[in-house]
C-alpha cells in the first residue's frame, strides 16, 4: 500500500499538532495517524470513479489518498486553517471551508459522503447525518467511523478527550444513522492484529494507555516506546466485524433509504 505521509511532493508547511486531528509525519503522533490511515485505505476502493466528499478532512492526506481513484473528492472542513493547507498542499482535493450542519452541496449531487473520526466533534450529529442523506444520491453511501466509546472513555458519559462532544458506541452510532434517515448496511471495528497485540503486552498491557499515562505525566518516552509507535504501520490494524464492542474504532457504511 502507499504510504499516504510521503506521497505528496508538495512541500507546504505542515498544520501543527493541536490534538483535535491527526497529522502525518511525526514519530510520536505514528500510532493515531495509522490508525486513522488504515480506515482510509480500506475504504479507498468504494470510492473509485466516484464523486465523494470528505466532511471534516482534518489535516487532508486522507482526501489526497481517496482522490487517486474517485472522479472527484471535494473536501470540507470547518478550519480555515484546514482548508488553506489542504488547497496548497493536496491539489487533487476541492478543498472548502464549510460547517458540516449545512453542506454547501445540491440535494443528490454526490455518491459518497466520508466523515472519518469527526462526528464525534460534532455539537448537532444527526443533523450531520440528515444533511448526508439530502446530498447523496439514490444507493449513495455513508463511510463513517469514531471511536468506541466503550473502549476509548470507558465507564464515563462525559469524553475523555476535550475536543469531543458525544462519543458513541456501535448500537448508537447505528441509531443516528437510522434516525438522519439512512440504512445501516455493514458495521465492524477496528482493532490491533498480532503486532500491536504482542506489544500490548510489552507495554504493560496497553500501548495507548502507556503512551497517554507519560504525557499526561510530561516524561519522556524511553526509547523502546518511542522505537515502538514511530514503527506502528497501517497494517498493524485489523478491521472486522466480530467483537464490535471490544474494537477500537467502529466503521459504519450506511446508505441513502
Amino acid at each position: 500500500m502507499t504510504d499516504s505521509a510521503s506521497a505528496s511532493t508538495n512541500t507546504s508547511e505542515p498544520l501543527p499538532l493541536t490534538g483535535e486531528r491527526t497529522v502525518p509525519g511525526i514519530a510520536e503522533e505514528n500510532y493515531w495517524f495509522r490508525r486513522h490511515e488504515i480506515v482510509y485505505l480500506a475504504l479507498a476502493q468504494r470510492c473509485a470513479g466516484k464523486v465523494v466528499v470528505d466532511a471534516g478532512f482534518g489535516e487532508g492526506y486522507g482526501a489526497d489518498l481517496i482522490a487517486r481513484q474517485a472522479r472527484t473528492v471535494i473536501g470540507l472542513d470547518y478550519d480555515q486553517q484546514a482548508t488553506e493547507h489542504v488547497a496548497r498542499r493536496y491539489p487533487a482535493v476541492t478543498a472548502a471551508r464549510a460547517n458540516l450542519a449545512a453542506l454547501p452541496l445540491a440535494d443528490q449531487s454526490v455518491d459518497v459522503v466520508i466523515n472519518l473520526q469527526v462526528i464525534e466533534h460534532l455539537w448537532d450529529q444527526v443533523q450531520f447525518i440528515r444533511e448526508c442523506a439530502r446530498v447523496l444520491r439514490p444507493d449513495g453511501e455513508l463511510l463513517i467511523s469514531t471511536p468506541n466509546r466503550i473502549t476509548f472513555s470507558p465507564g464515563r458519559d462525559t469524553p475523555l478527550n476535550p475536543f469531543h462532544t458525544r462519543e458513541l458506541d456501535a448500537r448508537e452510532l447505528a441509531e443516528l444513522l437510522i434516525e438522519g434517515g439512512l440504512r445501516v448496511t455493514s458495521m465492524e471495528g477496528v482493532h490491533h492484529g498480532p503486532r500491536l497485540s504482542a506489544l500490548d503486552k510489552h507495554h504493560g498491557g496497553s500501548l495507548i494507555d502507556r503512551q497517554l499515562e507519560l504525557a499526561i505525566a510530561g516524561i519522556p518516552w524511553p526509547d523502546d516506546l518511542a522505537a515502538d509507535v514511530a514503527g506502528v504501520t497501517a497494517e498493524d490494524f485489523e478491521i472486522r466485524p466480530g467483537s464490535i464492542d471490544d474494537s477500537l474504532d467502529l466503521l459504519a457504511i450506511a446508505t441513502k433509504q
